[in-house]
């Protein structure tokens, strides 16, 4: 199978496409410094990701910086040079908290808490750490519009028992942090990974709801906190105090299952894009260009108003993101199919060769087959040599005359003259016939007149061996058949002659007779015998050896026949595979990006090769510089052929202009590619918008199953990244425009490799949650149990809801 080699060129070629077009992206700017706080073990797979993202998004994402709490033992690991690479060495501080590996799962959250508390030497060490964080953080002074205001995001992983530190990592972050500059922003994304439960789904549920009850205390509008954390170079302990007010400016709950109950095809990845995109909404430089658009940006104030209900009781918020780009993996496979294709049919293009021009290229005209057989045989003139066999004897004349030449013949020389001829004319022609290979003649004609113009290929050497008449214009098989039988009528008529002529008597033969010299004419009469009867047996053997020769000729016609049939089968059986590997990986992207692809790049790929084909000559893509023979690539193997032709697809055809197409550019071509009517695959530009519109909305559905759909205080915004000026986006402001209920912006952005959206909602709170009522039940259990999953007294904590 192929279909190994043909996805990962697929990949392959998507991987660099994505990276290219990446770099063709206008890129925008964060106003502020950001600073990424990741809390926990379980938190570590968010950390590359969401520095990625920043990087591929913002112009001045070199200063983004990031600390990752976590246990000692994996702060140790995370901090080694073998583990995380360049970017987590100098972009990715660690800091160290207790470890929680051999503790009693009913206990830790609770000892590990008490041993933080009791150890001064990890809030000693989380000191150091910020501070030197906050001065790297200024090394990058000059990337920033302005220093005035740090964003500090934190995450965390619900079920993590090390969130339980959250309200001292955090303070003790803004108050370092608020010595360098004026007010720092916090928010909390508290990601809820609902697939990787498994076995422990019991204790982790109830970790989660642990958490997510300290949570409602943190943002609660009278939460006040006051401890000892800042810790000078002496060891002297400073309070750091907050509130009454909530902690985070805003929480971002975000689940890998959706509000519709889903779970992400991509698990918790578009969580972190969700990150790093609501990041930049909330700290983006906002250029002219967003003025013209006549659209508002992000406002941080109307978005925390949104979600507070009337009570006053701050909601939290959740998010979706969905992301359409340049399908360069369809594409990719499409082109490959649609290049072989072409390839097949320029093999199967009718060769106008008439069957007396196909039967002479092999050698398989009467003339030819003719002079052919007649070389296989001995010279003639050896018969006269046969005049030299000892005679049985000495028959007279008067002895023989009134014998048949047969008898005449036995009576002279019994079996000699019979097994002189088999010894040195038949077997010698039998000989010369065995050694004849006609493949191995004609495959040197047919690797010349593969790479001629027009070439004979396998598909047409199918047609001209068929074992039929109609084979397109001729089978010369069918022509060397018909000659087989002629000739086989003519060696019957040429065997009853001789055997005519054997029953003659010899007094009847028109040979010398001398009187008186009895001896000379026996002589005359031996002369006789070996020239004409054994010169019509010569004939009889040149007839022989020539339908020997023709069914050698018939032998290797079949056996060409079927390699030949075998290629075309092998070449269909490609085609096919082609085809359905790239059918199928158009069926597994959503409908608009999918649609039209096949239809567009038959005709791209086709106008490709003609142009290099009129410009480097006919018949260039099967010269070595390209594919080559066909039929040798063939003989190595499917895998040869595919190779080959990977690299004529990746060097020649999609390296051409008309694949350079940033990403709306290209869906425009293909959502205006010409098609008849009655195709109904092929959509419209109004009909693709339609569909895109509705695909991004839908991919963006919130990351957060509530137990309502639309809670009470539901508040939506949603955001395009892209060009807004481009057809798409235009059509997308005006779809909805005089009766939509929430508020739409667009970020501006030069985008070649594709459109994205984030969708944010918010004015739940956390007893709205599915997985709050879920993981209450089994909360309540475990602490009944002996669990204690706090830090602090529970009297502390606000009541369950």
């Amino acid at each position: 199978m192929i279909t190994s080699q043909v996805l990962s060129y697929g990949e392959q070629y998507a991987a660099e496409e994505e990276a290219a077009r990446s770099r063709g992206d206008g890129r925008s700017s964060i106003h502020y410094p950001a600073l990424f706080l990741f809390v926990g073990d379980k938190v570590a797979p968010a950390i590359a990701p969401v520095l990625d993202s920043c990087e591929r998004k913002w112009d001045n994402a070199g200063g983004v910086m990031a600390i990752h709490a976590l246990t000692e033992g994996a702060s140790r690991s995370a901090a080694s040079p073998e583990n995380g690479g360049t970017m987590r060495r100098e972009r990715v501080m660690v800091m160290a908290l207790p470890d929680t590996a051999g503790h009693d799962p009913r206990t830790v959250r609770q000892e590990v808490y008490r041993e933080f508390h009791q150890d001064s030497r990890y809030l000693a060490e989380m000191n150091r750490t910020l501070r030197r964080l906050s001065n790297s953080i200024a090394d990058y002074g000059r990337l920033y519009s302005s220093f005035d205001v740090i964003h500090l995001s934190i995450i965390t992983r619900v079920d993590d028992p090390l969130n339980v530190f959250l309200p001292e990592i955090t303070l003790l972050a803004r108050a370092v942090l608020g010595q360098s500059f004026k007010s720092v922003q916090m928010d909390l994304y508290a990601l809820i990974n609902e697939r990787e439960q498994g076995e422990n789904y019991g204790y982790s549920s109830s970790v989660g709801l642990a958490f997510l009850r300290e949570l409602d205390g943190l943002q609660a509008g009278d939460y006040t906190f006051q401890a000892p954390l800042l810790v000078t170079e002496e060891e002297l302990s400073i309070p750091v105090a907050h509130g009454p007010a909530p902690l985070f400016d805003l929480v971002y709950l975000l689940s890998d299952k959706n509000e519709r109950g889903m779970l992400s095809a991509h698990g918790m990845s578009d969580n972190y894009e969700i990150i790093s995109h609501v990041s930049l909404l909330k700290n983006r430089v906002r250029p002219t260009a967003d003025q013209a658009t006549g659209q508002g940006g992000y406002n941080n104030m109307t978005f925390k108003s949104g979600i507070r209900g009337n009570t006053g009781r701050q909601g939290y918020a959740s998010a979706g993101f969905s992301g359409v780009r340049r399908p360069n993996r369809q594409i990719a496979l499409a082109v490959l199919y649609h290049a072989f294709r072409r390839l097949a049919e320029a093999l199967r293009e009718a060769s106008p060769w008439p069957v007396r021009d196909r039967q002479a290229l092999l050698g398989l005209g009467t003339d030819s087959l003719r002079e052919q057989a007649a070389q296989l045989l001995p010279e003639r003139e050896g018969l006269a040599e046969m005049t030299g066999l000892m005679s049985h004897g000495r028959p007279s004349y008067h002895e023989l005359r009134q014998l048949s030449l047969r008898e005449a013949e036995q009576l002279l020389f019994g079996d000699g003259g019979e097994a002189y001829f088999r010894s040195n004319f038949v077997a010698e022609t039998a000989r010369r016939t065995e050694a004849f290979d006609p493949l191995r003649t004609w495959r040197g004609i047919f690797a010349a007149q593969e790479t001629a113009v027009p070439p004979v290929t396998f598909y047409q050497l199918a047609e001209w061996t068929a074992d039929r008449e109609d084979s397109g214009g001729g089978s010369v098989l069918y022509g060397l058949r018909q000659h087989m039988a002629g000739l086989r009528a003519v060696i019957a008529s040429a065997q009853a002659e001789l055997d005519l002529l054997y029953a003659e008597s010899v007094e009847r033969q028109p040979f010398q007779r001398v009187p008186l010299f009895d001896k000379r004419t026996v002589r005359n009469f031996i002369h006789y015998l070996f020239t004409t009867v054994y010169g019509q047996k010569y004939e009889l053997l040149r007839l022989e050896s020539e339908l020997a020769f023709c069914l050698r000729l018939e032998a290797a016609l079949e056996q060409l026949h079927a390699e030949s049939i075998s290629r075309v089968k092998a070449m269909e059986s490609l085609e096919e595979e082609l085809r359905g590997i790239a059918l199928d990986s158009i069926g597994r992207t959503n409908d608009e990006l999918g649609q039209n692809i096949m239809e567009y790049y038959r005709t791209v790929t086709e106008e490709v090769m003609k142009e290099i084909e009129t410009r480097r000559g006919p018949g260039i893509f099967f010269s070595e510089r390209y594919m080559g023979s066909m039929t040798a690539l063939l003989a190595e193997g499917k895998e040869a052929v595919i190779s080959r032709l990977i690299e004529l697809c990746r060097k020649e055809l999609l390296a051409a202009e008309p694949f350079a197409l940033s990403f709306e550019e290209e869906l425009l071509r293909r959502a205006n590619v010409a098609a008849a009517y009655e195709n109904r695959e092929v959509l419209s530009r109004e009909e693709l918008f339609k569909r895109l519109y509705r695909n991004l909305e839908e991919g963006a559905v919130v990351n957060v199953r509530l137990f309502e759909y639309t809670q009470e205080h539901r508040h939506e915004e949603k955001y395009f990244f892209g060009d807004s000026s481009s057809e798409f986006l235009r059509y997308a402001f005006g779809v909805d425009e005089t009766t939509r209920i929430y508020r739409l912006g667009f970020v501006h952005e030069q985008r070649r490799s594709g459109i994205e959206k984030l969708n944010l909602m918010g004015g739940f709170h956390l007893e709205d949650l599915l997985y709050y009522r879920n993981a209450k039940v089994y909360y309540e259990t475990y602490v009944q149990n002996g669990y204690h999953l706090h830090g602090v007294d529970e009297a502390q904590l606000p009541e369950l809801r």
